[in-house]
């Protein structure tokens, strides 16, 4: 496993880490019990994974993260958790909501710090608000040891624009040590200035979602292609309509996904990536594919070419 440092914080984390959300919420919706989630995040330790993402709405993917890691030695592992701070109806909730929030998550994580703490979903709209209000209070908790740094995770459902970071990191760089975005194959939006921005300001960034829904759904993917190609966003003749990103599969990429693992990792801004999966032989694929964390220089140009001027998730 290779590691690398997360920004400012200094932590160093490995290059794929495991998230406890996604559509299988750390199995939760598989029906996984607990004795296999144990196995899942054992093994995550085996293979060097150390950073494990989570979230108080996961779910019970706190509570069940904390009990897989009872007994492995604190400073063996790094957790990242987040908040969702009011934002429908009246934004402006009570600020002590968010010290409250990291007592229920150090209840379940059963431990006694959280390593990163996150405003889950920040929109730029709301970055001000977030500040001034829950900022505060979140440094309360900095001071007495319970939350080691700070920083905010975004919405990879809705218009790329709409989401805080840009906004936040130009208003205020030097609040946030740490970002959890989405950068992909399919998703390169955050090439254009947030990834540059947090190089210039050594923030770390946290790669979400990055093999999600359309990449691991070979029909999916392909009526993806097709829209784009029906929209003029991609050239008719760019790609097979079948299997359209099967050239990838070359050496040492053993599929899509392993493209796509390899991509999201390909760039210095970028610390982890997180992935979500509550399958075993799933994991060691990944993990294998972050061995050489890079794509062939002519295929990345490729997709960078066929992609990057798209302005929306998928």
């Amino acid at each position: 496993m290779q590691y690398r440092t997360l920004g400012r914080t200094g932590l160093k984390v490995s290059l794929l880490s495991q998230g406890t959300g996604g559509p299988s919420q750390f199995g939760q919706k598989r029906g996984l019990l607990q004795a296999e989630q144990n196995r899942l995040i054992r093994r995550c330790l085996d293979l060097g994974i150390n950073l494990f993402d989570t979230h108080e709405s996961y779910g019970e993917s706190e509570a069940i993260l904390g009990r897989a890691l009872q007994g492995v030695p604190r400073d063996d592992y790094i957790l990242v958790t987040k908040w969702a701070y009011p934002r429908d109806g009246d934004p402006t909730g009570d600020p002590e909501e968010l010290a409250r929030s990291v007592e229920r998550s150090l209840r379940r994580l059963n431990t006694d710090h959280i390593d990163v703490m996150l405003f889950h979903g920040l929109l730029a709209e709301h970055h001000d608000m977030v500040v001034e209000r829950y900022m505060p209070v979140l440094e309360r908790l900095r001071e007495h040891g319970l939350v080691g740094h700070r920083g905010f995770s975004l919405r990879y459902f809705i218009d790329p624009a709409q989401c805080g970071a840009t906004a936040g990191l130009k208003k205020a760089p030097d609040l946030w040590d740490v970002i959890m975005l989405k950068y992909g194959i399919l998703n390169q939006y955050a090439e254009r200035e947030m990834l540059p921005l947090a190089l210039e300001h050594n923030i770390g960034i946290l790669n979400m979602a990055a093999v999600r829904i359309k990449l691991p759904n070979p029909q999916l993917l392909a009526e993806t292609i097709a829209d784009w190609k029906s929209r003029g966003l991609v050239p008719q003749n760019a790609l097979a309509d079948a299997n359209p990103l099967d050239w990838l599969i070359h050496d040492d990429v053993e599929s899509v996904i392993a493209a796509a693992y390899k991509f999201a990792a390909d760039h210095p801004a970028i610390t982890s990536v997180i992935t979500g999966t509550s399958n075993l032989d799933h994991l060691e694929a990944n993990v294998r594919a972050m061995e050489n964390p890079a794509l062939d220089p002519a295929d990345r140009a490729r997709l960078e070419r066929l992609f990057g001027h798209i302005v929306e998730y998928a």
